[in-house]
């Protein structure tokens, strides 16, 4: 499970970065490389909504705590 999250945990820091150009520049990067309202388009950001969905369970899982040595 842990390296799904971090698969999905890139996804979402990607749409980040893609919201923050959005925000600050009217810049979507996605649209911008695959076009606007493509199939590949809504795939990527279906796929970075579900690892949103996925990630939520970074919330409730606990901390591992690092060992001391």
């Amino acid at each position: 499970m842990q390296t799904l999250q971090k698969i999905c945990l890139c996804l979402v820091i990607v749409g980040a970065i893609n919201w923050g150009l959005v925000g600050l520049f009217s810049f979507n990067l996605v649209e911008a490389i695959f076009g606007v309202n493509t199939l590949l388009t809504n795939v990527i950001y279906t796929f970075v909504g579900l690892s949103g969905i996925i990630n939520i369970g970074l919330l409730v899982m606990p901390f591992e705590e690092t060992a001391r040595k």
